[in-house]
């Protein structure tokens, strides 16, 4: 089955991604035929500076190589690679209704945290389709939050078949499993844009600092604790083991148990748990001309199959190339 997603390049990735969606997609390589792209175009929205934006896409490249992406079984590309993506996005946003665009959610969302309302961002979901739509992706790997986006690419897709002829693929949404949302250093969905992330590569002091200063409430030692209310045993749980899950639970649950214990074993874990895929990061920064031929090649691959759906779509829409 033909997998479609895209990671946008903001900055090193944390354990909400990596729990929410990163893991799922190294487990979806097999068997299947994923095309994961880093979404440049997208990360225009808000990151417009050159050097900063080539640095966070190469990291993409070396983040998923390093947590096991396989370029053998997945296509891994840079969504600029595949130009005709754009060409796309204009010929779906004429038949894309204002009113679709006006309901998104993560538009107003992003506007509420403080990101410049340009028409970039407003248009976000019609490239979005176009990036799903032009690999006749047939399954998006999508969480909870992020549903509507699949739901208007849907849409999308249905207006333009149902005006020149049956060209898409409907894609069908791949909800990601996720015990629940991960919490953040301040108990709030972990995000960049809030600041509160524990990154997955980060390492010594710089991971200790973050893990110890998670917020906790202000009950006493002796007291007992509802472990379901508290950030360290949530992010602990993705971690460890069943049993010492639940060794950690009669511990809350009794009292006599101070959070800095809580914190000082997650953050064992998150070093024990991703020191081979940091490692592995290592090994790939000192060897990036390889990196960028696994970008090349999967570009290649992509482009392929770009090429023949925009000849369908040129053709369907009177906009046939002469040559």
């Amino acid at each position: 089955m033909r997998i479609l997603s895209g990671i946008q390049p903001s900055g090193r990735p944390h354990l909400g991604n990596y729990f929410g969606a990163l893991r799922q997609y190294i487990t979806l390589q097999k068997g299947n035929e994923p095309f994961y792209f880093i979404a440049s175009y997208h990360a225009l929205t808000a990151v417009q500076e050159p050097a900063l934006l080539r640095e966070y896409t190469m990291g993409v490249a070396l983040d998923l190589l390093a947590l096991g992406l396989d370029p053998k079984q997945a296509a891994l590309f840079a969504q600029q690679d595949v130009p005709e993506v754009t060409e796309l996005t204009w010929i779906l946003s004429c038949v894309t209704p204002m009113g679709l665009l006006e309901r998104a959610v993560s538009y107003k969302d992003k506007v509420a945290q403080g990101l410049t309302p340009n028409h970039g961002l407003f248009a976000y979901p019609v490239l979005q389709a176009a990036d799903i739509l032009i690999y006749l992706s047939e399954l998006v790997p999508v969480g909870q939050d992020q549903k509507q986006h699949l739901e208007m690419t849907r849409d999308i897709a249905g207006k333009f078949n149902q005006q020149f002829g049956e060209v898409f693929v409907i894609p069908k949404p791949y909800i990601l499993e996720s015990t629940a949302v991960v919490p953040g250093v301040d108990g709030r969905k972990m995000s960049k844009s809030y600041g509160n992330e524990i990154g997955i590569f980060e390492e010594g002091n710089a991971l200790k600092k973050r893990v110890m200063s998670i917020v906790t409430d202000s009950a006493p030692v002796e007291a007992p604790k509802d472990p379901h209310q508290s950030t360290p045993f949530l992010l602990l749980s993705l971690l460890a083991s069943a049993e010492e899950k639940a060794e950690w639970e009669s511990r809350y649950e009794a009292g006599g148990m101070g959070y800095g214990e809580v914190k000082k074993r997650l953050l064992q874990l998150v070093e024990e748990y991703f020191a081979p895929f940091r490692q592995r990061r290592h090994e790939l920064e000192k060897d990036t001309d390889y990196v960028m031929d696994v970008l090349k090649d999967g570009g290649m691959r992509a482009r392929a199959v770009a090429q023949q759906v925009m000849h369908r779509v040129r053709e369907a829409t009177g906009l046939p190339t002469s040559y």
